[in-house]
């Protein structure tokens, strides 16, 4: 009788799930317990259902990866301009059922089939993000391992996708499938930062009500490496309560978070997630974290989702290598969105994806697109050096360096003129039980904009750089800066009133002969936003700060005076 039920069960999901929603339907709801319950064990699966024997990281996005994973079904436009965007920078796995079919497609559409492989297996929907296979590196030796969640949908075709790319790619594969280690969990959900931590919203407790907060944590400690777990309020509006629609991570310090205009849709829920984050955690290196915003447009008729409008994100973006493939809308909205990616992430490559076909269904790039992860890493991770102030002997860099066969050299590149040549200052070992290279670029002029990246090869041969696409990206400093804390002496002072600030923002100052002040506010990513030149008398004086045209955020406003310079941070809550 069970067998009989499964069936029953299995062919009702059979015939329901072949659509592309991402939402899970009614019919979907009702069947997933049984499906959990029982829909494993009609699959012969090979793999593992214990956790690795030794620990393991989850590698993050933006680390190396060797090929993407998309499924073709459903959204083929959309599908063809990833691999066209996609092929110059590793291979491309095309899950499919008929390969020729794809291939025919391709080809009458001007993308070539350089790097571009055919996994011919079943599959349910287009949302691979959500049921693909996790990457981990055993920290002993860095193999490369795959980790299979239980998919968080009843689908089953697409809950097998997994174990035709394990056999595709001979990598090992962990499955959290058996009591006590049986997780059920979806890709869209989940983002890591390479060092340990993970966010989530709070849909995977809904997901898994027979574990308690504390066993889930235990389960991706063991499986994946991650010992902090930041989950977050669901949102309203999000009907699936994926947090790639509305935020991503853009390094280990770096939040590209989504804003709304103020009161409209899921903005008030995500301002109060942020704040939530920025006042409980830091940066993996215990700063706070940096936070970068991006508009959450409206639909074409001007409608956001608390109204019945698309869920239009640029949060749902992919990292392959030294691209990012970024879902476009509409030119007056992606103009934005471009820009801010192209601040924050100087020297990648930004490629724009028409997503208006496939936004509807809830979903855009991040959501249709799953990464392999490099077999042979060369791992870098780097805090990156905040404005500095002038004098001192040098700016220390620290990076966290390794490979399997050990590294043979490491080098910081910098230059303050972009048209001269990088200069070199070599790194030295310098805590071998952490893998910790330092070096120290020497100092510079006051109202320098240092540039710099790291390059290292092992000692198998192998290359690399952070951030990846160096030297065209890089990280970026100010020289003359100087922060609250370490304000310079001679400077005269000001102060900012209110901060954090929401209509106005007033510059005061008190001073003891008039002086001419140079005011620049700068964002997190090292742009001047705003900068003016203005006469303050002596004695008390205000000066309303233009602040109008600035989203929520942290923000630096940097005072010249002819004496000295001072900086003070900026809240802007909206």
């Amino acid at each position: 009788m069970r067998s009989i039920a499964f069936l029953v069960t299995f062919i009702l999901l059979y015939a329901v799930s072949d659509g592309q929603d991402h939402r899970i339907s009614n019919t979907e709801r009702l069947a997933f317990p049984t499906y959990r319950d029982s829909v494993r064990r009609a699959f012969r699966l090979n793999g593992f259902d214990q956790p690795p024997a030794s620990p393991v990281r989850a590698a993050a996005e933006w680390e190396e990866i060797d090929a993407l994973v998309i499924a073709w079904t459903g959204f083929p436009d959309i599908l063809r301009e990833i691999v066209r965007g996609a092929q110059t920078e590793c291979r491309v796995l095309i899950v499919c059922t008929d390969s020729t079919l794809v291939k025919n497609n391709l080809q009458s559409n001007g993308v070539p089939l350089t790097n571009v492989e055919y996994v011919v297996a079943p599959f349910n929907t287009i949302w691979c993000r959500d049921y693909g296979p996790w990457n981990v590196y055993d920290e002993r030796n860095d193999s490369l391992y795959l980790i299979d969640w239980i998919y968080n949908r009843p689908r089953p075709k697409d809950d097998t996708v997994n174990t035709s790319l394990e056999r595709y790619t001979s990598l090992p594969m962990y499955r959290t499938i058996t009591i006590p280690w049986d997780l059920v969990h979806t890709g869209g959900n989940f983002m890591v930062d390479g060092m340990g931590t993970a966010f989530s919203s709070k849909l995977i407790l809904d997901e898994n009500p027979t574990h308690s907060e504390a066993e889930i944590d235990t389960i991706l400690q063991r499986f994946m490496g991650i010992d902090r777990y930041v989950l977050m309020d669901k949102l309203p509006y999000d009907q699936i309560h994926h947090i790639d629609m509305h935020m991503k991570l853009l390094d280990e310090e770096t939040l590209l978070v989504g804003e709304y205009p103020s009161g409209i849709a899921d903005g008030p829920q995500i301002e109060q997630n942020l704040a939530y984050v920025l006042s409980n955690y830091a940066s993996p290196w215990g700063d706070p974290y940096r936070v970068v915003r991006i508009p959450m447009p409206p639909d074409a008729m001007g409608v956001f989702p608390n109204t019945g409008g698309d869920y239009r994100t640029y949060t749902n973006a992919v990292f392959v290598n030294r691209t990012v493939l970024l879902p476009f809308y509409d030119t007056q909205y992606d103009t934005t969105a471009l820009r801010i990616w192209q601040e924050a992430l100087p020297g990648y490559r930004i490629v724009g994806i028409d997503c208006n076909d496939i936004i509807p269904s809830l979903g855009a790039i991040h959501c249709i697109t799953k990464e392999i992860a490099s077999q042979d890493p060369l791992y870098i991770a780097h805090q990156r050096i905040r404005d500095q102030p002038v004098g001192g002997s040098g700016y220390a860099v620290d990076a966290i360096i390794r490979h399997r066969s050990g590294i043979a050299s490491a080098t910081v590149w910098y230059r303050t003129d972009t048209l001269q040549p990088w200069l070199a200052a070599t790194m030295n070992l310098a805590i071998p039980s952490n893998n910790t290279w330092s070096c120290t670029i020497p100092p510079q002029a006051g109202g320098s904009l240092v540039r710099y990246y790291i390059e290292a090869t092992s000692n198998s041969g192998k290359q690399s750089t952070r951030p990846l696409p160096a030297p065209d990206a890089y990280w970026s400093f100010n020289v003359g800066i100087t922060t609250d804390l370490v304000a310079a002496q001679s400077s005269p002072g000001f102060t900012l009133f209110p901060n954090p600030a929401s209509g106005i923002c007033l510059f005061g100052t008190e001073l003891a002969v008039a002086e001419t002040v140079l005011i620049r506010i700068i964002d997190l990513t090292g742009r001047v936003v705003d900068e003016q030149t203005v006469q303050i008398p002596t004695g008390p004086a205000y000066w309303e700060l233009p602040i109008g045209g600035l989203t929520s955020g942290m923000y630096t406003v940097l005072a010249e005076w002819a004496s000295g310079s001072q900086a003070r941070k900026l809240v802007i809550n909206r």
